[in-house]
């Protein structure tokens, strides 16, 4: 993750000390969803660093109803956010709405809140519509002295929107995701490294890489990690990276030539 400038540390450090004792006072008055909203927004600026008169929309409009709220930079929405009442549990169901006005307005991020808890989900504009929880913060269990918990404030701060950080971060959580390593070790690529290393330590026993991954797919990995659509789009990325790697490689080698060279026909 990129560095945290230290105005905006400080920024984080005096929002938790000030949030945290109005949010556990809000939910003990039981606070409603109106309440809860204005708390939000002037989180949003003291602690996450939006201006709240030019960089956050109340009441977005979309297709004749409203999300509660929005950020904006220069002029684009970058991230919806529906808000519950501070004593409502959150669940999954509560941003299909928010979920569902993003997709129609082509906006990758949703937020979901209820003031306490904060939600980022990063929404898959695929058939249907899905989403994919990214962050989940507690803020009243956070420390404004540690640094792993102001970094994952930073995640959504202005400062770490305009440095992408959320992208990256979801790439990262992407990655050692559980499906994901699952298709990896599936792959041609690990499998034959596999393959070579039971051989330097079984010399004398001939084995091939179907049966390394029939064992691997049937014995070690659990079912849930190699099937379904998370499994697959993770073998989707990690085929694309290959193809990518694959082109890469073949220009490189016909510049070393002097000529255009060509790419490398990949099955898809």
């Amino acid at each position: 993750m990129s560095s945290i400038p230290k105005k905006v540390i400080e920024r984080l450090t005096a929002g938790l000390k000030r949030f945290q004792p109005i949010l556990s006072t809000s939910k003990a008055r039981d606070d409603g969803e109106a309440d809860t909203v204005m708390i939000v927004t002037d989180m949003l600026a003291d602690v996450f660093g939006y201006d709240k008169y030019s960089e956050v929309t109340a009441e977005y409009a979309i297709r004749g109803t409203y999300c509660d709220l929005a950020t904006k930079l220069e002029g684009t929405v970058q991230a919806l956010i529906e808000v519950k009442a501070i004593g409502l549990e959150l669940k999954d169901q509560h941003v299909k709405q928010a979920v569902d006005y993003a997709a129609n307005q082509g906006v990758d991020w949703v937020v979901l809140t209820n003031g306490t808890h904060w939600r980022v989900y990063n929404v898959i504009f695929g058939k249907p519509i899905d989403q994919e929880l990214v962050i989940d913060i507690d803020m009243c269990s956070l420390s404004p002295k540690s640094r792993a918990d102001l970094e994952v404030l930073y995640l959504f701060c202005k400062e770490g929107w305009v440095k992408s950080v959320l992208g990256d971060y979801q790439l990262q959580k992407q990655a050692l995701s559980r499906f994901f390593l699952g298709a990896l070790v599936l792959s041609d690529s690990v499998l034959e490294v596999i393959r070579r290393e039971l051989r330097r330590v079984s010399p004398d026993v001939r084995i091939e890489i179907d049966q390394i991954k029939n064992v691997l797919a049937s014995e070690v990995l659990k079912r849930e990690v190699i099937d379904g659509d998370k499994a697959i789009e993770a073998r989707k990325k990690i085929a694309r990276a290959a193809t990518k790697l694959l082109r890469k490689r073949a220009r490189e080698g016909a510049e070393a030539q002097g000529g255009p060279g060509e790419e490398p026909a990949v099955a898809t």
